[in-house]
Parts: C-alpha cells; structure tokens; sequence
C-alpha cells in the first residue's frame, strides 16, 4: 500500500487526446492494469491534481466519476479516494447468447446519455414526457424516424412512419392487424422466436418455406403461397437472425415480384441493415405497398430506448395497424422516444451507431481468427452461425457450453416448422453482450477447446 506522502500520481495528458477527464481516467486504468498503482493506494485530492495538471476542478471531478464508475476507485470519506480492490464476478457465465449492441468503440456512453438527457429536459415541457401520446409518435418523432430511414429509402413522408416500443410490439401489431385467428404466416426454416412466439399467442401458424444460401426461395414461396393462402409472410433479409445471410438484391426483387402475383404482404423486419458492409436496397424498394418495414434502434444504438420505426404506406392500413398497437401498448415512452429524436436530429444517433459498428467488426475479427476454419460470419452485424462438427448437435454443445460457465444459443431455438431442408446443427453466437473484449476473448477461446474435443458419455456426478 502507497504511504500517504508518497510522491503525487500525475497523468500525462496530449493536446489532441480527446477530451481531458477521458485522459485522466484512461491513464488511471492503466495504472492498475500495470502495477504502478496498487489496491489501497490513495489518489491526490481534487483540488491538488487540477492544480498540478492546470485544469479546472470539474474536469478531475468527472475523471474520478468516470473511474469509479469503472470501478477503479473508492471513496472513504475524509480520509480521500483510495485505488479500489478489484471487483469480484460474482458469476462466472460468458453470455454469447444475447444478440445486443457492443460497448461502442471510442463513444463514452454515459456522457452522451446524460447529454441527450439533458437537451431533452431544456426543450421540452416535462409534464408533456410524463403524459399519454395516442397517435404513434409527435412529428417530431416522425421527423426523426424518415431521418433514421433515409439511407435505406431516401426521402421520405413522415407521417408514412409510425413510432413503436421495439420490434416485438410491431411484429405483433401487424400480426393482429393483417390477419385472422387460424391464418398462416409464412417463414424460413430458422428465423426469429419473437415471431413464432407473437404467432402462437393471437392463434396463428407459422410454416416454414425452403430456404437455401441466399435466402428464402422463391419458387417455394409461390408454392407456398398457393398451397396455405397466407396472411403474411416475415422475413429478415439483411444478416439474417440467426444464420446471417443477406438476402441478394436479385432475389430480392424475385420475391417482391412472389408477393406481388400472390397478393400476400410482406414483414421485413430489418434491424441490422444499418450495421452491414453495403447492403441491397430493401425489399419494400421494390414492393412498396405490399411490405411493411421495420427498422430498431435496439441493435444499432441500444435496447433501452424501446424505439422502432414501422413504415407503413396505406394510410387505412397505417390506421388499423395504429389500433392493433393500442390494444397491448399505448404508447413508446415519450421520454425515451425523445431522447431518440433528440439523438437522430443532433447527430448523436450516427456517433453511436459508427461506433457499435466499429466495435462489432473488430469482434468479428476476433472470432474469426479463434474459430479459425469454423468462423462463417459475414464480418459485421452482431452475430456469428456457427455449423458444428458430426459429433456435436446443438443442444448438446449448448448443454456443454452452460457446463463450462459459457451461454450460446442451440438451432433449435429458431426452428419455425419442418421443409424438405437437411435438419440445421449449428448455434448462433452473439458477439456484443459481453462487455469486455478480453472476456469475450476468453469466453470464444474456451468454446474453441470445447468444439475440438468429442463429447463425453454422460455419467453421474459424484461429490
């Protein structure tokens, strides 16, 4: 332990090295990491350190709230702030099960948090954030979503646009507004729970339609079509959850031009598309009064928000589908939805979004480099399609996985109904819900072992 008159801790801060509590906290982290400040060790006052690095107090006040929100330092009252013990993990589960946003590269997220919070707090009247709001987002909430959808579609009518609680509660309001108990909806083999979930409840069926490496097919779909007479068919055409293909743009033209003959509506629910390397147009760009989009802030920015933007083109349509919504969810949180706005209209959203997307491909490049020949992923997006060796299947490894302190996600939990299609063997790894890139290195290390190694014959635990 540091004696209390031992010589003062300085930081070295550059000009040009972003913003100066940053700095201080950054080198204060890797103080600890290298030894040169130890658990105990008592860190100069406030006042003292803004002194010696001529900066003004606030700026050390926000370092050291940085640093104990990384949980570098503790305070003990009079006696000052001391170099925290390290934190304990009290559980020892690598989660590569959760398809979340990563920590964004270079963005300090509970600075923008508090800022955007802020500006919404100054412009907006508070009683109107803790009221009801009937007509599927303000305008400016509206304004904000055909933003969100400009790179996707360009300009846009804004009040084609209605602002949803997340992806789930849209999927079901179209389930409920477009079709009937006992309707079919049509998917591919492997495809979103939420869906098959939404489907069950409301008294619908969900029918899986042959898919091959570029997606769902559309001769399948036509035959399919005519066999069930759908009510809707769902897809998730850019990296696809969970086996992350992007549907091509020529087949997705095929299948516009499917549902168009069929007279059948189309779901695309597409959350990743802001995250992939160049993807093809939307399928509503060649359908646009038979697809619904949906477009999340859940897996570019983060799932607190709550926050999906539906573009809905018929305006009875928009209308039904606004009264579905209202039967299990009023409303978004008007304080949430406006942080949203605030964030997309200031430029905020885009930082945030850069900065998930950065993370998530330096991930991706860390996952193909630990599971070598077995990576299959597409370089961006949040998550990986692992297809397993013979002597795994999926729920068994994911079994073996819990066993050894590791979460993945088995095929089966995405299976939506039976096709002519070889049964899957795979798991999906999601790469953004661990925290720390080295836990996530080590979490992705130790499923390498895993996969290498043949299962073994199942015994009895003696203790």
């Amino acid at each position: 332990m540091q004696d209390d008159h031992a010589p003062i801790w300085l930081p070295r801060l550059a000009a040009q090295g972003g913003p100066r509590f940053l700095q201080i906290a950054d080198a204060l982290q890797a103080a600890v990491a290298d030894g040169s400040l130890q658990p105990g060790d008592r860190l100069p006052p406030q006042r003292l350190l803004a002194a010696q690095l001529d900066v003004d107090l606030t700026t050390i006040t926000r370092a050291y709230d940085e640093a104990r929100r990384r949980h570098l330092l503790e305070g003990r009252g009079a006696r000052g702030t001391y170099v925290a013990a390290p934190k304990v993990e009290l559980t020892a589960v690598l989660d590569l099960s959760m398809n979340t946003p990563p920590p964004p590269d270079g963005v300090d997220f509970d600075d923008l948090l508090k800022q955007g919070l802020s500006q919404v707090l100054m412009r907006t009247d508070a009683a109107l954030l803790m009221n009801y709001h009937l007509g599927g987002g303000s305008d400016s909430d509206r304004q904000a979503g055909a933003r969100w959808l400009a790179p996707m579609f360009g300009s846009l009518d804004a009040q084609q646009i209605v602002v949803c609680p997340g992806a789930q509660a849209a999927i079901a309001a179209l389930i409920l507004a477009l079709t009937e108990p006992g309707d079919v909806i049509l998917a591919e083999p492997t495809s979103y729970p939420g869906l098959c979930k939404a489907a069950a409840q409301f008294g619908r069926h969900v029918i899986a339609v042959q898919a091959d490496e570029y997606g769902m097919v559309p001769e399948m779909l036509e035959q399919a079509c005519h066999q069930h007479q759908p009510g809707l068919v769902y897809l998730n055409p850019t990296l696809q959850n969970p086996t992350a293909i992007t549907i091509p743009e020529h087949r997705r033209k095929e299948l516009a031009q499917v549902a168009k003959r069929c007279n059948v509506g189309i779901v695309e629910d597409d959350p990743y598309w802001l995250l992939a390397d160049a993807p093809p147009p939307p399928i509503a760009t060649f359908a646009a009064e038979q697809v619904y989009y949906i477009s999340t802030l859940s897996k570019c920015l983060t799932p607190g928000l709550r926050v999906a933007f539906v573009l809905i083109r018929d305006p009875q349509e928009r209308e039904r589908f606004l009264t579905a919504l209202r039967s299990f969810a009023l409303m978004v949180a008007p304080l949430t939805a406006a942080l949203a706005t605030q964030w997309i209209l200031d430029g905020s959203a885009d930082g945030l979004m850069d900065g998930v997307r950065k993370e998530a491909r330096l991930r991706h490049r860390m996952a193909r480099d630990i599971l070598a020949g077995r990576y299959s992923g597409a370089g961006d997006g949040l998550h990986v399609w692992l297809e397993l060796p013979g002597y795994w299947r999926s729920s068994q490894l994911a079994l073996a996985a819990e066993s050894e302190g590791i979460a993945v996600t088995p095929a089966e939990a995405f299976v939506t109904g039976a096709t002519s299609n070889d049964p899957v063997n795979a798991i999906r790894i999601s790469l953004g819900s661990i925290k720390d890139r080295g836990r996530l290195q080590k979490g992705l290390q130790r499923l390498s072992h895993l996969l290498a190694r043949r299962p073994e014959p199942f015994g009895t635990a003696v203790v």
